[in-house]
């Protein structure tokens, strides 16, 4: 069988996953990891050494992405891990190096993220994941996904620390503001993109706060399983699916995702 060769990818080729179940049970395993993976990095090796090392993984991650021809799953989750991963080194700079309070970090990336999905409006007039089919729209994707995920670290540790709730609250509070979204679409059919982003940011703190609670001392109020065994079997476990997924791409259109028509409460 002769290889596709390589190149841009065709008109109308999807770049991102649609956000089917599959998807959001991979995005908290993302979550959960990367919040796990970084704690037991940062700790185990010298941060003036991981930290730079994870933002070359992450810079050479969105290199291949961005060479890739379409979707890939295994390609798309290795950037999306590595996002989770330099994204919570990068909040906890803020807060562990340079003392900045959580609700501070909150605040200053939620402005950022605004300001991402503003330009990328004024540019593309669109915010749907339907129509990541071009290399700017597939820019403003992943700084609005870099953003998503700093500020999803930064929320959840305001919540579970600043504010007393500890990470198994934390966690109960995020899964239902996650729920909430997907339950008012599936109600109403109305808001796809809005929901969808919510959803999406929450992701983030939802699973830090379940892997933290797992991991952490029970002095902390967690677990005390341990960052790296926790990492370990949330790796595991995404490898598995990412590996399900890739399978499952392969058997159809070639690996490749076409893009799905937008819905009329999407294109709204």
């Amino acid at each position: 069988m002769t290889s596709s060769p390589r190149g841009p990818a065709a008109p109308g080729t999807a770049r991102v996953p649609e956000p089917g179940a599959a998807f959001w049970v991979v995005k908290v395993l993302t979550t959960g990891m990367g919040e796990t993976t970084s704690d037991f990095l940062v700790r185990t090796f010298a941060p003036e050494l991981v930290v730079p090392a994870a933002l070359l993984v992450l810079v050479v991650a969105l290199v291949v992405q961005f060479r890739a021809r379409g979707y890939r799953p295994a390609t798309y989750w290795a950037t999306a891990l590595m996002v989770s991963v330099f994204g919570t080194m990068a909040a906890d700079v803020l807060h562990v190096g340079l003392g900045v309070p959580y609700a501070v970090s909150t605040a200053g990336f939620a402005i950022v993220l605004a300001a991402v999905f503003i330009t990328w409006w004024l540019v593309e007039r669109t915010l749907s994941v339907h129509d990541i089919t071009t290399p700017r729209r597939e820019t403003f994707y992943w700084a609005a996904v870099m953003a998503t995920f700093a500020l999803g670290t930064a929320s959840g540790d305001l919540t579970a620390t600043s504010l007393g709730l500890g990470y198994l609250g934390s966690a109960v509070l995020f899964l239902l503001v996650f729920a909430a979204p997907g339950l008012f679409f599936a109600a109403t059919r109305r808001g796809a993109i809005t929901t969808f982003w919510i959803a999406y940011v929450t992701t983030r703190p939802l699973g830090a706060s379940f892997a933290d609670w797992l991991a952490v001392p029970g002095a902390r109020g967690g677990m005390d399983l341990g960052t790296g065994p926790v990492s370990g079997v949330l790796l595991l476990l995404f490898v598995l699916l990412v590996a399900t997924l890739s399978i499952q791409s392969r058997g159809s259109s070639g690996g490749r995702t076409p893009l799905r028509a937008a819905s009329p409460e999407e294109a709204a």
